[in-house]
């Protein structure tokens, strides 16, 4: 399995960012050939004082090359320039395996 995390920053318009990602946005990435699972949050907090983000989306893939072949496809590319219609704090996107490690 291969995941991919988009973590996105405070937007200049909370409003506009939650309306247009659940409206729009995440119906888009819902497309994307290959997705297995998906999940969002908009619960993020911090430690300690103001939460850096304001959103999390991760996607679970079968492999890595899924998931290149997914975010290379058209659906793909349209999720990429979507973004700039409501991610005005920008984002960090980060690709990771599964989690491994035992409990204590």
């Amino acid at each position: 399995m291969r995941k991919i995390v988009v973590l996105y920053g405070q937007p200049k318009d909370p409003d506009h960012f939650r309306a247009y990602y659940e409206q729009k946005h995440l119906p888009l990435a819902a497309q994307l050939p290959g997705l297995r699972a998906s999940r969002h949050s908009f619960d993020i907090a911090a430690p300690e004082g103001p939460a850096p983000f304001f959103c999390m989306w991760e996607g679970e893939f079968d492999s890595g090359e899924a998931l290149a072949a997914a975010m290379g496809s058209n659906i793909g590319q349209r999720v990429a320039a979507d973004t700039a219609n409501y991610a005005t704090g920008g984002l960090t996107l980060f690709h990771c395996g599964p989690v491994e490690g035992k409990r204590p």
